[in-house]
């Protein structure tokens, strides 16, 4: 089996079950580092009602390359990463990345390492609603 198991970018809900679920099976993992990205109600202060968001036709490949670069970089037995897109509400995830590895210094090196490249990198933009009927686009630079 390969060590990613599971990668996307999708519309449908994301289930923090089936993902942990698809790095829990490798006996030599000691340590699995799960990180679950969920809409806030405020940002920067401002009371966020909801937001979207759009990929770029490229952004699988992009986070495929994420994973892989940090593949190469640790000790990781399995990986997962996924990011939602579309219209999300307050408490709904929006990402979740697992990563398994034989100790979770590495574990939790390697899933924050994905999750900022993931944020700095792959061409994913957020359109954010506020309260007071204002929005913004977050990413939109990458």
């Amino acid at each position: 089996m390969s060590v990613i198991r599971m990668l996307g970018v999708g519309d449908a809900p994301l289930s923090v079950s089936d993902v942990y679920a698809s790095v829990c099976d490798v006996p030599s993992a000691g340590g699995i580092a799960l990180f679950v990205g969920v809409v806030r109600d405020v940002d920067e202060g401002r009371e966020v009602t909801d937001l979207g968001y759009s990929a770029h036709p490229s952004a699988e490949a992009q986070l495929r390359d994420v994973v892989e670069t940090a593949v190469g970089k640790y000790p990781i037995r399995a990986v997962s990463a996924v990011h939602r897109v579309g219209d999300l509400k307050v408490g709904e995830i929006a990402v979740i990345v697992a990563v398994a590895c034989p100790g979770r210094a590495a574990a939790f090196e390697a899933c924050r390492q994905i999750i900022d490249q993931i944020k700095d990198t792959v061409p994913i933009w957020k359109h954010q609603r506020f309260a007071d009927g204002d929005a913004e686009w977050v990413g939109a630079a990458s």
